[in-house]
């Protein structure tokens, strides 16, 4: 143990002795020797004394690899290299806060609040600006994706198989393959931003990381639902496939969400309470009621970023509005939602082949478009833009829904 009590010796005065036992600088004395240099201005001697017959070379060794001198067998005097190695060290911010700026390229992958050493990489993270990638309800959303998550062999009883008609587990199929193309371009969005978002932001990425994650499952009970069966899947768009291949081509972040979340996700909202609501199965049920739970959080994630992108610069409300007429412009040519899907939804919603039946189909399947038409309008609203905007805007939305 240190003495800082220690006499002095010819040599220069010792300021503290450590007897570090039976240990060699191979088994830890150099921790002990370390813990007693620790805080001394330099120029300090530390005396070391152990039963190590090797100590002392061992010592000179050590000492001379850190930057530290002998003044005579056994003392070590401290030097500066320790020092001057974190002279021009900086935090990497505040461990519980945020920055409301931009995080630094030389804090890298260091941890928020971390001591960062000079001299290190400055990996390129782009999106390293906290009105860029910040959203306020980041940390409670993870928390509550964390707490949310749920095992599709355990939440779904796959084994509850009611006998459906062929043409109603077409359907199904048919829709399940529609929301499977969906929710991989779900994934891919925010798996193309995860790594360009700046560690210090870490909420953020550790949110988009639950996201991805949540969507792979996604695609996951959709496929499974699909081949409950055994019956082929459904068919597959080009139209539908472009609409979701403007959400891949979209390079900025906010406007990524915006299209993808606000948009495009907000209106699964509506589909998947649809789905829950009609689906002709338990089975199907239950994948749309706990599909539906984790889009909420993505929906919520995008929205408030997105709102408060806009609040720190109103003039990137233009820029939304913008990529909505962008979008529409490059769809403008396609077939939007395939027919397939659309019959689809129409035969879940009837629940039966008589006429009446399929007339209250179509009905139910017109009253979802103009609640996701609601829907949008709300969420546009909350961003600024006033009901008439809001209401041109949501008309010029993709007819492939996401």
């Amino acid at each position: 143990m240190a003495d800082p009590g220690a006499p002095d010796v010819p040599g220069g005065s010792i300021a503290a002795t450590v007897d570090v036992g039976a240990l060699g600088f191979d088994t830890g004395a150099h921790l002990l020797v370390d813990h007693a240099l620790r805080g001394l201005p330099a120029g300090s001697r530390v005396a070391v004394v152990g039963a190590d017959p090797a100590l002392a070379v061992h010592l000179a060794v050590w000492a001379r690899a850190r930057g530290h001198a002998i003044d005579r067998p056994g003392v070590v005097v401290k030097g500066t290299v320790e020092d001057d190695r974190w002279r021009d060290a900086a935090r990497a911010g505040d461990p519980a806060t945020v920055s409301d700026g931009r995080a630094p390229a030389v804090w890298g992958l260091a941890a928020r609040g971390a001591l960062v050493e000079s001299g290190g990489p400055e990996p390129r993270f782009d999106l390293d600006l906290h009105d860029v990638v910040w959203a306020d309800i980041a940390p409670r959303l993870y928390a509550q994706a964390l707490a949310g998550q749920w095992d599709p062999a355990v939440a779904i009883d796959w084994d509850a198989r009611d006998a459906l008609p062929a043409e109603v587990e077409d359907a199904v199929v048919q829709v399940m393959t529609y929301l499977i193309e969906n929710e991989q371009a779900a994934l891919t969005v925010p798996a193309r931003f995860l790594g360009r978002v700046h560690p210090h932001f870490r909420e953020v990425v550790q949110l988009l990381a639950v996201q991805v994650a949540d969507e792979a499952r996604h695609v996951e009970v959709f496929t499974r639902r699909a081949r409950l069966r055994g019956r082929p899947l459904g068919v597959s768009g080009a139209g539908g496939r472009q609409s979701l291949q403007s959400l891949l081509d979209e390079p900025d972040f906010t406007l990524a969400l915006f299209l993808l979340s606000v948009l495009g996700e907000g209106s699964f909202l509506n589909l998947l309470s649809f789905l829950e609501q009609h689906a002709p199965d338990p089975v199907t049920r239950s994948v749309a009621r706990l599909v539906l739970q984790d889009e909420a959080r993505h929906v919520a994630f995008g929205l408030a970023h997105v709102e408060l992108a806009v609040a720190a610069d109103p003039a990137r409300r233009g820029r939304l509005r913008l990529a909505i007429e962008r979008r529409h412009d490059a769809l403008r040519d396609t077939t939007g939602l395939n027919a397939s899907v659309h019959d689809a939804l129409v035969v879940l919603a009837a629940g039966a082949w008589e006429p009446d039946a399929i007339a209250s189909g179509v009905t139910r399947v017109r009253a979802l478009e103009a609640d996701m038409d609601e829907g949008r309008r709300r969420r546009l609203a909350r961003l600024g833009f006033t009901p008439d905007d809001a209401a041109a805007l949501s008309a010029l939305h993709t007819r492939n829904f996401m």
